[in-house]
């Protein structure tokens, strides 16, 4: 049976990133994860590279779009632009499926949205109270439902914003 040892040899590395990751791919995984505005410091830090590079690199991808920038704040924060990864994943629907495909399945989540409508009587989920129920058992299986009828609902703007690309060669509007 092996000793449990709580302080572990610090010398003892295992490297954090793959090897071959640049910079900006360290900064750019570290922006893909953020969940808030964070100073360019501290993804420094998480990117394993220096303020200077994280912030030259978190400038570039606030102007490609893909991160927002708040310069005003002193230090420059930054956050992951969940716009871009909406597009993304839009974009990568919309080439791997047909539009009858995409309009199949816009339908379908239509039709669970509109289930969820009548099971809550609203058609907003944000309404939705799931502690009205007294025991744990209900409001779990409510909390649930509604977690996935946001779900649904986010699904149907990506499917439909891929119908658009799809439909239009790429372009929201066509050309």
């Amino acid at each position: 049976m092996s000793e449990f040892d709580p302080d572990p040899d610090s010398t003892a590395e295992t490297p954090r990133w793959q090897d071959g990751t640049d910079t900006f791919g360290r900064v750019y995984d570290v922006v893909l994860g953020l969940t808030s505005p964070t100073t360019y410091m501290r993804v420094a830090e998480l990117a394993d590279c220096s303020p200077n590079a994280a912030k030259k690199h978190l400038d570039r991808l606030a102007e490609m779009g893909i991160a927002r920038a708040d310069p005003d704040s002193r230090p420059a924060t930054y956050e992951r632009n969940d716009g871009y990864l909406e597009w993304q994943e839009a974009s990568r629907i919309a080439a791997e499926l047909s539009v009858d495909t995409i309009i199949d399945r816009v339908e379908a989540l239509e039709q669970r949205q509109a289930e969820y409508e009548a099971e809550f009587g609203t058609d907003d989920p944000a309404t939705v109270s799931v502690f009205d129920a007294g025991d744990h058992e209900t409001i779990h299986d409510r909390m649930t439902a509604v977690s996935e009828w946001q779900g649904v609902i986010r699904d149907i703007r990506l499917y439909e914003l891929a119908r658009q690309l799809s439909q239009n060669d790429g372009h929201l509007i066509p050309a």
